[in-house]
């Protein structure tokens, strides 16, 4: 039996749960982002930039984790971690198939409970950079298909994140 935190002081029991169960989905998607990035990055695929990209994305989810992994201990919460599944795939068809899939991933990554400390602390930590997020997939899935799938890869590879 877990031993009640000392710093736990109107944490309710469904903002734990909730934050646990948002910790879980932020690993899984930083798991199958990591996927994508094997992936792009093999010598038989050859898509740098998707790779990093994607290298990127894992690394931010990963982030996401961590603070709700330091917020719950600050709220005098307890972490309880689920099994990863195996990732959405780790065989893509193209980047658009790829970046459809990170679209709905990320629409599906959110969620608010009445706890107005929590949900600012979701709001600024992780929200703003959603939605960013979103919006920056939903552009590169547009320049993909209104290029044509080969033309819009190319063109990724060639123009995006270019540094």
């Amino acid at each position: 039996m877990m031993k009640t935190s000392r710093a736990r002081q109107n944490f309710v029991t469904e903002c734990e749960n909730a934050i646990n169960k948002q910790i879980n989905v932020e690993l899984q998607a930083a798991y199958n982002y990591m996927a994508f990035f094997t992936y792009f990055d093999r010598d038989d695929v050859s898509f740098p930039k998707a790779a990093e990209f994607f290298r990127k994305a894992s690394h931010e989810e990963r982030e996401h984790a961590e603070k709700l992994v330091k917020y719950q201990n600050k709220r005098g919460g307890r972490i309880e971690f689920m099994d990863l599944r195996t990732a959405q795939k780790t065989e893509l068809n193209d980047l658009e198939e790829a970046f459809e899939i990170a679209l709905s991933s990320e629409k599906s990554i959110s969620e608010k409970h009445n706890d107005p400390e929590l949900c600012e602390f979701i709001e600024i930590e992780c929200l703003e950079n959603k939605e960013q997020f979103i919006k920056t997939i939903a552009d590169y899935l547009t320049q993909i298909q209104r290029n044509g799938k080969q033309l819009g890869e190319y063109l990724f590879e060639q123009l995006t994140l270019k540094e």
